[in-house]
């Protein structure tokens, strides 16, 4: 059972690290196993906001990950984004104070990210960034507010490829604080891929011989951008494109709970139900990392699913406009495609057809970056907590 604000034990921590929504489940699982191996005399601690509350899938990820119980979680729930960043910062600030911690380190770009080291960065303690410098280029997606502002109160920057430096040193950053790792999702990835479920065991026999579904013989498919769902007719559009695309593959749609509950208030579900798409409920790690594993394609509006699939080899369409992981184009198999119907069909015919990109593995995507990222911690902590 996950402890309450009221249960922390006063002073029990050095570094109190934080997640809040699974994204950020995979980025401090390598994290927390590296720190407590490579700088075993740091009391580290795990605290989870709770942005994510889906009790059962949250521990499938910890059981999964073999993450460390959280010694608290603050049970924040949904809201607005605003709502959301404001109640993380008014339950995480006496649960900060209480845990005694000389630093706060925080994963990725969700809400809690920023909220949590706002607060920290008001209470005086240094943050920890990791998976710092990502710029999209695009301020009306929230996460890329997020980044921004996280990156310019953090102390030690932690990036994943090597064009995150520029983009930090461009926003004025010190180069002495930015450190490239490389990136920890890859850690997870390549430790779990042998443990990965087969998509036979995901996906019903039923489905798979109702839509013809074979190993290497069909896409995966995720969506949840806001800028994707939350128009009724913007959703309409892709979902209608990617009926065409159907007609091509078969796909398997693991339905984030948000999504499914837009399709349904907006009466889209005929649309699904008369294609060659098999509906998923959200999975878990292992079952997400199989169904990747042996597909032809993904398509995605997903950060992490395009670092994913390049580090797989897998052909990556992704429904927007932008990307904050520009490496996954420029060296990996993502294609850019947007939302427009005929971009979409494209890039989807130019994988069936030849098997789109090949690309290759980025620079330090080698299963090592969270071991850097210990090393690190460990000898600032040792001079102080000091650059």
């Amino acid at each position: 059972m996950m402890n309450t604000v009221n249960e922390i034990t006063p002073g029990s921590c050095d570094l109190l690290c934080v997640v809040g929504a699974r994204p950020n489940f995979m980025k401090i699982a390598p994290i927390m196993a590296a720190l407590a191996e490579h700088a075993p005399r740091m009391r580290v601690s795990l605290l989870h906001t709770g942005q994510h509350y889906d009790a059962v899938m949250n521990h499938q990820y910890f059981d999964a990950l073999g993450i460390p119980a959280p010694s608290i979680n603050l049970e924040v729930g949904s809201g607005s984004h605003a709502q959301q960043t404001a109640e993380v910062m008014r339950r995480f600030e006496p649960a900060l104070d209480a845990s005694g911690a000389r630093a706060a380190l925080v994963v990725g770009d969700v809400n809690s990210t920023l909220a949590c080291a706002l607060v920290a960065a008001k209470r005086g303690l240094p943050v920890i960034h990791v998976e710092a410098g990502l710029r999209s280029f695009d301020r009306a997606m929230p996460e890329e507010i997020n980044r921004i502002l996280t990156d310019r109160i953090s102390d030690l920057l932690f990036t994943s490829e090597r064009g995150a430096r520029d983009n930090l040193l461009k926003e004025g950053i010190p180069e002495q604080a930015i450190h490239f790792v490389g990136n920890v999702m890859i850690d997870t990835l390549r430790q779990n891929l042998g443990r990965a479920v087969p998509f036979r065991q995901t996906v019903a026999p039923e489905e798979r011989a109702r839509c013809d579904v074979a190993e290497n013989n069909y896409a995966v498919l995720t969506l949840h951008r806001p800028s994707n769902v939350d128009d009724p007719a913007a959703l309409r559009r892709l979902l209608e494109t990617l009926n065409e695309a159907s007609e091509r593959i078969p796909i398997l749609f693991t339905l984030h709970p948000r999504t499914r509950a837009m399709i349904e208030k907006f009466e889209l579900m005929p649309l699904l139900k008369r294609a060659r798409i098999v509906l998923l409920p959200p999975l878990g790690y292992l079952e997400m990392l199989g169904l990747m594993k042996d597909a032809r394609m993904v398509l995605t509006d997903s950060g992490g699913i395009q670092e994913e699939t390049t580090a797989l080899g897998i052909p990556c369409v992704t429904l927007r406009d932008s990307t904050e992981r520009p490496i996954t184009v420029e060296e990996g198999t993502n294609v850019l495609a947007g939302t427009d119907r005929i971009d979409i069909l494209r890039a989807v015919d130019a994988i069936l057809s030849y098997g789109g990109k090949t690309g290759r593995i980025p620079q330090y995507w080698d299963g090592a970056a969270a071991v850097r990222i210990a090393h690190v911690v460990r000898d600032w902590a040792e001079n102080g907590y000091k650059a």
